[in-house]
């Protein structure tokens, strides 16, 4: 059984995640969402309200496909959480060139560190290559519409958190 670890902050989940997500599904026997919790970094949501958002979206992926998708915490290094996963591969996202240079530059120290693990690039799709955790949550604390990058699930609990 090939399994794939994909990992990130999730912070919130957004439809280039869940491209990827699905794309990875189709590829792997088993794919692992990895969420990185960092004690130094506080994120806008809880690690369990990252990953009961991802099980929403794993969920219909799993059903779509037949590809079990686990959901995992991980504070240390990525190749650990591979390891700890059983996978053969992390798989990035790749959006634009930026994101080719940073995650070139972690794959080939990750080679060292877990020569057994490869990283495996899937490039974003057209209709979502725009799309960043980051610029979401900016546009949603200013109260701005954010359907068209998230899912339905994810848009309600971001206004939620906002509107407090």
């Amino acid at each position: 059984m090939k399994t794939a670890l994909y990992s990130g902050s999730f912070d919130p989940v957004h439809l280039g995640h869940v491209d990827v997500v699905r794309r990875a599904a189709r590829l792997f026997d088993r794919v692992v969402l990895a969420i990185g919790v960092h004690h130094a970094k506080a994120g806008l949501l809880s690690p369990e309200d990252r990953a009961a958002m991802l099980r929403a979206v794993a969920d219909p992926i799993t059903a779509e496909t037949g590809t079990p998708i686990e959901i995992v915490t991980f504070d240390g290094l990525v190749v650990d959480a591979a390891r700890a996963a059983g996978a053969v591969a992390i798989v990035r996202g790749l959006r634009n060139t930026t994101d080719f240079e940073y995650e070139a530059q972690m794959a080939g120290m990750n080679a060292v560190l877990a020569p057994a693990v490869d990283t495996i690039y899937l490039g974003a799709a057209p209709e979502v290559r725009h799309i960043a955790s980051s610029l979401v949550r900016q546009i949603a604390a200013l109260g701005g519409d954010i359907d068209a990058f998230v899912p339905p699930h994810v848009a309600e609990k971001l206004r939620a958190l906002y509107r407090r």
